[in-house]
């Protein structure tokens, strides 16, 4: 996850997500090994402003996003000329392709990746702009990559609401992969199964990790605690049958402390009914883990979820 973004891995020190229902920015600095969030911000999109989907355009309302940036970037008391840019996951379509021989030449390695996701992919491959990075590397040699391909001119939607900001995005990529970062960016870093289920307004995503090698993603839409829990067990019946598992050593929930994907339900009341689903405990996810907050910052539930794909884009490095 930590080298998977769109485009260059060099960092800015401000972290932006544009979401459905929402945008979020956050200043992040390091000093030495350790990160440290020294001012956020959040502001509320309104309908229809976005509408996150893999093939259709996603930035409805290019004014009203690239106007909450603004004032997200104004309360920061900052004007950044650079971002790192999270994105909805269903902006792109995620595959794990595992060769048993790779070629030695990036080139080559290049056209096969792109040839296997020619077979599957929802638009023309012309059109796509694909990321890939190693993942899992088999005992008999064999090696998995994790392969992002998205519509360049989707990409290019939300670069553009940035830029009408006055940011330029020098980093694109996936929410849930920088919550899998700011994860494994703690110190308590996963070396066994573990799973992470992130939970938005419109959809779910469920990751499977063995240690920091992604071997399982899934988004979905869904509609409610019945689906959810469909999209959980569903999971889980593939993690036994498909990925020879023994059982997850850790359940992360993230997205569960958002007012928006709680509804009628509260953080703790969704928790728990994923560990009855799974008969594991499941933890929030709590970037607070991987960069301290500065201590004017009161942590909650839903600051916590919005920081965590933030903290993620700034700890990719930490992470790999």
């Amino acid at each position: 996850m930590s080298n998977s973004s769109f485009l260059s891995p060099a960092l800015p020190t401000v972290a932006v997500e544009i979401a459905r229902h929402r945008v979020s920015a956050a200043v992040v600095t390091s000093r030495g090994a350790a990160l440290s969030v020294t001012a956020h911000a959040m502001e509320p999109l309104p309908p229809g402003a976005v509408i996150p989907a893999l093939n259709a355009a996603n930035i409805v309302d290019r004014k009203a996003v690239s106007e909450a940036l603004g004032r997200v970037f104004e309360r920061l008391g900052a004007r950044p000329k650079r971002v790192a840019l999270a994105v909805p996951d269903s902006v792109a379509k995620v595959s794990l392709l595992r060769f048993e021989k790779v070629p030695s030449r990036p080139r080559d390695l290049e056209e096969l990746i792109t040839w296997q996701v020619r077979k599957a992919a929802p638009f023309r491959v012309e059109d796509a702009q694909i990321s890939f990075i190693p993942s899992l590397k088999a005992a008999d040699g064999a090696t998995e990559f994790v392969v992002v391909m998205a519509r360049k001119d989707i990409v290019r939607e939300y670069e553009a609401a940035c830029e009408d900001a006055g940011a330029q995005a020098g980093v694109v990529d996936l929410t849930t992969f920088n919550v899998i970062n700011a994860v494994l960016a703690g110190p308590q870093r996963p070396t066994d199964d573990w799973l992470l289920v992130h939970i938005t307004p419109e959809d779910a995503t469920m990751a499977i990790l063995r240690g920091d090698a992604l071997v399982f993603f899934r988004n979905r839409i869904t509609d409610g605690e019945a689906s959810l829990a469909d999209l959980v067990h569903q999971t889980a019946m593939y993690y036994e049958d498909r990925l020879s598992g023994a059982g997850f050593g850790r359940v992360v929930l993230a997205g569960g402390g958002s007012p928006a994907t709680q509804g009628a339900q509260d953080a703790d009341y969704m928790r728990q009914a994923l560990e009855q689903r799974l008969g594991l405990n499941v933890d929030a996810v709590d970037p607070r883990t991987a960069a301290t907050l500065v201590d004017r910052i009161t942590a909650n539930g839903e600051l916590l979820d919005a920081l965590a794909p933030l903290v993620g884009l700034m700890a990719r490095d930490r992470a790999a």
